[in-house]
């Protein structure tokens, strides 16, 4: 019997897993390896591909990508001439006739089903699309940008931040409903795309964890003098920047207050020298690594792992990798927005300064409940959100969507359904 082929269209070289996104896209890709399909993966190509060749074949049968659009001083150009783009500026960014060309080619090959990663991934499917098509979100992309509009305090990029809110919402809207399946990372997101935006083809998957790689580790029963604090995620994103500026401005005073000799280390590539600055000239015990290969490393012997976003969309990865390995969480509540997790039973929530200072002070101050809530978090990402079981429920959809096209081409739903979705499939993309 022959396997069903998927081909999977990735705006990002994956390597290296230095984002959430990527490292959820690599966890099902993993899964879907060596099962029901035959994968093809495409993406632009990283100047260091060759160097990934390995961790690329464990995620695809095959490999092809095209020139990435973004590298260097041109990519940083088309940056800025792209918020003149009717698209938003993340989308425009990525226009590349050479993956468009290449995904109609691989399209004419017979698919049973293409994966878009991303809403973004829209711009590279053929004005008439023969293969039913799969949208795998990690956000509502919209969202973001209208949360940075809110907290902004600059009123040029408040406008900015507006103006990109409004082209992304109309794209975001226009393109997922050109799927056959569009696919949230959460029923919070699922809902957004249900309600807001009108779509009825909508199914869900929760966030995973590679829990064999985030190995779980008991925290010390001991109340340590010199408690360490771990934050994880790329520096370069204006969301994690703003919540690190509130953890040092607002929240780090009210730690050192009570515990002086607390240590802080921010995990994660590009830093901004001024925020880096800022801290130093603090004088608070607080590091930054930059890039690293393997974030677990910074996390072993953390005490507590914090997550004061302030804005941003989607769920974070960074919330289960710290559950997994037994590391107290305490976040605001638009950290761990979309993740079904209860404050006080698996991690702390709290959204003011004060309060969210009182949280990790009262976990590094009381070794048995920081012992119970890790305990309770683990039972909860190993029981739920392993990242193979996670990947088996994407197959299913993708299996869903495959075994319907086939049902149909044969004259007959196996779904037990009329026909919906995937009858439309010649419409534009």
């Amino acid at each position: 019997m022959r396997r069903r082929r998927l081909l999977f269209v990735s705006p990002q070289f994956l390597f290296p897993l230095d984002a959430g996104g990527k490292i959820r896209t690599v966890n099902i890709l993993r899964g879907l390896k060596g099962g029901e399909f035959e994968v093809t993966l495409l993406s632009p190509a990283a100047a260091a591909a060759d160097g990934w060749s390995d961790e690329i074949a464990r995620l695809a049968d095959k490999f092809m990508a095209w020139p990435d659009p973004t590298r260097g001083m041109w990519g940083k150009i088309r940056r800025w001439l792209s918020v003149l783009h009717p698209l938003p500026v993340t989308v425009a960014v990525d226009l590349s006739r050479a993956a468009s060309t290449l995904v109609q080619h691989e399209l004419s090959r017979r698919f049973d089903v293409v994966v878009m990663d991303y809403v973004h991934a829209a711009i590279y499917k053929p004005p008439v699309c023969l293969t039913p098509s799969i949208c795998l979100t990690h956000n509502v992309e919209a969202e973001i940008l209208r949360r940075h509009a809110v907290v902004d305090r600059r009123p040029l990029m408040r406008l900015l931040w507006r103006h990109q809110c409004d082209k992304m919402e109309r794209f975001e809207r226009k393109a997922l409903a050109n799927f056959e399946i569009v696919v949230a990372i959460s029923d919070r997101d699922a809902g957004i795309f249900r309600d807001d935006y009108g779509l009825a083809n909508i199914r869900s998957i929760p966030t995973a964890v590679d829990l064999d790689y985030y190995q779980f580790s008991a925290p010390t029963r001991a109340v340590p003098i010199d408690p360490l604090i771990v934050f994880t995620g790329g520096m370069d994103s204006r969301a994690n920047v703003n919540g690190v500026e509130w953890l040092v401005e607002h929240v780090w005073p009210r730690i050192a207050a009570t515990l002086p000799r607390a240590r802080g280390i921010i995990v994660g590539r590009n830093p901004p020298e001024a925020l880096v600055a800022r801290v130093r000239a603090l004088g608070y015990n607080i590091r930054f690594t930059g890039f690293v290969d393997d974030v677990r490393p910074h996390m072993r012997g953390a005490d507590i792992a914090v997550i004061p976003l302030l804005v941003g969309g989607g769920t974070r990865i960074k919330a289960y990798e710290a559950m997994a390995m037994g590391i107290p969480v305490v976040s605001t509540t638009l950290g761990v927005e979309g993740l079904p997790v209860r404050d006080g039973e698996h991690l702390i929530i709290a959204d003011e300064a004060q309060a969210f200072a009182d949280g990790v002070l009262g976990l590094i101050l009381n070794p048995e409940q920081r012992t119970t809530l890790a305990a309770s978090a683990r039972s909860l990402v190993e029981d739920n959100f392993g990242a193979g079981r996670v990947a088996r429920l994407f197959e299913r959809i993708c299996l869903d969507v495959a075994t319907n096209q086939t049902a149909m081409l044969d004259g007959e739903s196996r779904l037990g359904e009329p026909p919906g979705p995937v009858a439309n499939r010649q419409r534009s993309g």
